[in-house]
């Protein structure tokens, strides 16, 4: 049986986000693939978590056999270092970090305080 398609969320609250084309290199070897990440600012301990998924990907799946690994991410915009782990239904390998993303975000400033709505 061929599981449906993998679900897609809406992430429309206080998180920044990246979906494209991303570069993995995990022990030693790049992998094209597409990732989903979001991420947020984390008041209590005061840092940037980020996480999400990587597209069902045939080599990386071989190479990694369903176990974590160590993995570095780089994106047309950044690089960082992550984890790949957890495996879901739709073959998608989870992807976490705790650092500077490899996306834009929004400033620390805007991170680290609300905004503040004026009276009238």
């Amino acid at each position: 049986m061929t599981p449906a398609a993998a679900p897609e969320h809406d992430h429309d609250h206080d998180e920044d986000g990246y979906r494209g084309p991303a570069t993995l290199e995990v022990d030693g070897t790049e992998y094209a693939a597409e990732v989903t990440l979001v991420g947020h600012f984390e008041p209590y301990d005061g840092r940037y978590r980020w996480y999400g998924r990587v597209a069902a990907h045939a080599e990386l799946d071989a190479a990694l056999g369903g176990k974590k690994r160590p993995a570095r991410v780089t994106t047309p915009v950044g690089a960082a270092d992550g984890e790949l782990s957890d495996v879901d239904p739709w073959g998608r390998y989870r992807l976490a970090g705790t650092s500077t993303p490899p996306f834009a975000v929004e400033s620390a400033r805007e991170l680290e305080a609300p905004a503040l709505v004026e009276a009238g």
